[in-house]
């Protein structure tokens, strides 16, 4: 049986045409920075937008027929997919361009960047241009709210499609009833944090260009930096708490942002992922200070890197790879677990965690119970539906399946054994934290291999399989 025809490719092609599109509008979006610092390299972001929106165009016109077809998840899905990797090959072409870096070192730190993994292979980040340096940040931004959230948010009308592609970009929280509404809402706050986000940079001392960027890979928790010693190049306490209240504004849910003013500050509190997010700040952050001598600063500022999965830093990899092994294996626990559903984060995310953890505590119940018991197990209000606990079983697994194929990867390479997990949890998580320099010394391949890993731990895995069986289809007899 064939799941996949010519006329769903059809269909996925005209949906993605406006995509194509609005991905080149935002890559020429640098040029700004480019012309006010006078570097003169207009045209490499130029060349490659322009081709992507007359591919779009010629898409629109040539599928047409197809845009009244009925939008079914699976292509939603595969949209979404062949969506961010549109974008990554399109401003890997912009970096390669303008920097002569070799595409498939381009390719990585686009995704990387698209994806809020926030890992670079550069050694000295500061020798880039200013517009490279703008575009990166200004891609993290993009890919915080997702590419193709923020695209159908200005271009697609409101329906079913809109929907299937909000929730193919691992997305369900609604803070309308519209699809379009909740999006307009969503970024309307995401706007405001980003604004008050540069504010706040601006008067803690930080010149304004490194506020904006620094905002937009911070706010939508990339982590990637302009400066060498990332956040910790600026050697400011006022700093590092704003970066702080960044990251956990960050990795909480949008639905729990939008209702603080009319609930006056009670969604948040209430917001069961926002509560076991700081409890696990809390309590992590001392238990590393009283397991070992690092600065209460730095513990505290890790500790919300990696559970927000911002992956920014205010010590050098080689510092933290110097810590005790007890703290590196929380700060990894952190990294596994993320922050909120409905957020920019990555990871498997608080949401996973407290339906899973239930699911294995009512089947305990279940287990000890008296024959014919019924079990209730409450989620806030209503109870805990067997095929949540399931689905976010499924999940954690495949996850967990996609970290040890690039840790065995990685150990096929010789590199060390923990270094590698703990960098192969960073990419899957879209974290960017590392205790080692891997991410200047690792091979080709393990590059493709961590493409992938960003790739679908931006889009929770299912949207890439279901593209992969759909390439799979079109090549079987």
């Amino acid at each position: 049986m064939r799941y996949i025809n010519k006329v769903d490719l059809l269909i996925i092609a005209r949906n993605m045409s406006l995509l194509m599109i609005g991905i080149g509008l935002l890559c020429l979006v640098p040029i700004i920075v480019d012309l006010i610092f006078l570097e003169f390299n207009a045209i490499s972001y130029l060349i490659p937008a322009l081709i992507s929106i007359f591919l779009g165009v010629i898409f629109a016109k040539a599928f047409g027929k197809y845009g009244d077809k009925r939008v079914r998840l699976k292509h939603t899905m595969m949209i979404s997919s062949l969506s961010w990797l549109w974008a990554c090959i399109v401003c890997a072409s912009i970096l390669y361009l303008v920097t002569g870096t070799g595409i498939i070192d381009c390719a990585f730190e686009c995704m990387s960047a698209l994806t809020g993994s926030g890992i670079t292979i550069y050694a000295d980040v500061e020798a880039l241009p200013y517009s490279i340096l703008f575009f990166r940040a200004f891609q993290q931004w993009i890919g915080g709210l997702g590419v193709v959230l923020i695209i159908i948010s200005f271009v697609a009308k409101p329906g079913s499609a809109s929907h299937k592609l909000y929730v193919s970009e691992a997305r369900e929280d609604r803070i309308k009833p519209s699809t379009k509404a909740t999006l307009k809402n969503t970024i309307i706050i995401y706007f405001i944090y980003t604004a008050l986000g540069i504010v706040l940079y601006i008067l803690a001392g930080m010149p304004i260009f490194d506020a904006v960027c620094n905002t937009f890979s911070i706010i939508s928790t990339g982590g990637m930096s302009i400066k060498n010693a990332n956040i910790g190049f600026y050697q400011n306490d006022i700093i590092y708490f704003i970066t702080m209240v960044l990251m956990v504004l960050g990795a909480t849910s949008f639905l729990a942002h939008f209702y603080i003013i009319k609930t006056r500050g009670r969604s948040l509190i209430h917001d069961s992922q926002f509560q076991v997010m700081i409890c696990l700040i809390a309590v992590t952050s001392m238990l590393i200070y009283f397991a070992s001598n690092i600065l209460p600063m730095d513990i505290l500022f890790t500790v919300v890197s990696a559970i927000t999965t911002t992956g920014a830093s205010i010590e050098s990899s080689t510092v933290m790879g110097a810590w005790p092994s007890f703290v590196i294996f929380i700060i990894m626990m952190l990294m596994l677990i993320g922050g909120s559903t409905g957020s920019t984060v990555g990871a498997i995310k608080l949401n996973r965690v407290i339906s899973f953890s239930r699911g294995i505590y009512r089947n305990l119940r279940q287990i000890i119970s008296p024959r014919g018991a019924v079990i209730p197990n409450p989620k806030s209000k209503g109870k805990l539906d067997d095929k949540v606990a399931t689905q976010s079983g499924n999940y954690i697994t495949l996850y967990c399946l996609c970290i040890i194929f690039t840790w065995a990867a990685f150990c096929l390479y010789c590199h060390d054994p923990f270094d590698s997990l703990f960098f192969s949890m960073s990419m899957q998580g879209n974290i960017g934290l590392e205790i080692g320099q891997l991410s200047q010394t690792m091979e080709w391949p393990l590059k493709i291999i961590g493409m992938f890993n960003m790739w679908s731990g931006r889009l929770e895995i299912y949207p890439l399989l279901i593209t992969f069986r759909a390439f799979f289809e079109i090549f079987k007899r």
